[in-house]
């Protein structure tokens, strides 16, 4: 089982990056443990800024210091960074089209037990709706290190939300088919699939173990990995879904704006089917890990196999 979480990647690819680019810079509010950059801050703290408490401030440096030629890095956790700064997120960020990459850590229910003040169940709808923000939620660790090398050589505004705990790979190392703002299709069924189950984010491991447990039941299952979801890849979701029966997405979030809303809106415009939607709730959510409140709401492997079978019947 993988121990090392997609945090710690964003860290170990920018510390080594920082090496061979001065004009990389990480900023932090008060958040560099949690978000697992403090080696970040000890090898490179001519690179670093710690604002505090301050995320507005913290999305607001950043943007200067973007303007100015730097490559910006800001971390905090993700219920924050995407309620408490969004006006600076929209305004000084993507309004002004800045080279800021903002990092929601311990995203989704990843605080558990601190309850609906510490979730980020919005984010997704939140900063997908603002004109010039892309959106995405890497996999795994592999596909993280991917991801951050790739948006390090770019100067358009990102947000990205990573959990807190490792999760199982899902790419080998050195195997990862990476292509920027394209989605990829894990277990391609060439002849079409039965039900076709689009996740992001931490919910793509299961939707993977999902798929050995439909085909018990003679089920064909594919899976989509849609770590970009602003911008949507339409172009192979649209493929794969017209050769399916039915959709099914899961996500770590509400059950509004987030992954489902945009895959529904893609589906029925061009090739309409029955589409179900796996999230959390729209109401606060149970305290408990996050794999207890994955269960209780079904995002697993066994809710995401119920999903799909009750899609195929309707």
């Amino acid at each position: 089982m993988n121990k090392v979480a997609n945090r710690q990647v964003i860290c170990q690819v920018l510390c080594e990056e920082a090496k061979k680019d001065r004009d990389i810079v990480v900023l932090c509010s008060d958040s560099r443990g949690s978000a697992s950059l403090a080696p970040f801050a000890k090898e490179h703290p001519n690179q670093f800024v710690e604002t505090g408490i301050a995320e507005q401030d913290l999305v607001g440096i950043a943007a200067g210091l973007a303007r100015s030629g730097k490559k910006s890095f800001a971390a905090s956790p993700a219920c924050f960074l995407s309620t408490r700064s969004l006006e600076q997120a929209k305004v000084d960020v993507a309004y002004s089209n800045t080279n800021v990459k903002l990092i929601g850590i311990s995203g989704g229910i990843s605080y558990g037990a601190l309850g609906m003040s510490h979730h980020s169940a919005q984010d997704i709808a939140g900063m997908a709706s603002i004109p010039n923000m892309r959106v995405y939620l890497p996999s795994d660790r592999h596909q993280t290190a991917c991801l951050v090398k790739a948006l390090l050589k770019d100067e358009k505004p990102a947000y990205i939300r990573v959990g807190r705990n490792a999760v199982e790979d899902v790419y080998e190392e050195g195997k990862v088919s990476f292509v920027m703002d394209r989605a990829n299709v894990l277990n391609r069924q060439e002849q079409g699939a039965d039900v076709l189950i689009v996740a992001c984010g931490e919910m793509v491991r299961p939707s993977l173990d999902a798929v050995s447990c439909l085909a018990e039941e003679g089920i064909r299952a594919e899976v989509i990995d849609m770590y970009c979801v602003k911008p949507l890849d339409t172009s192979t979701l649209l493929k794969e879904a017209g050769k399916a029966r039915a959709v099914v997405t899961v996500e770590e979030h509400s059950p509004f704006g987030g992954l489902g809303s945009m895959v529904s809106q893609a589906v029925a415009g061009h090739c309409p089917k029955k589409v179900i939607n796996l999230s959390l709730p729209d109401s606060p959510v149970v305290s408990g890990t996050s794999r207890e409140v994955f269960d209780y709401y079904g995002l697993n492997a066994a809710g995401i196999t119920a999903a799909a079978k009750e899609a195929l019947e309707r």
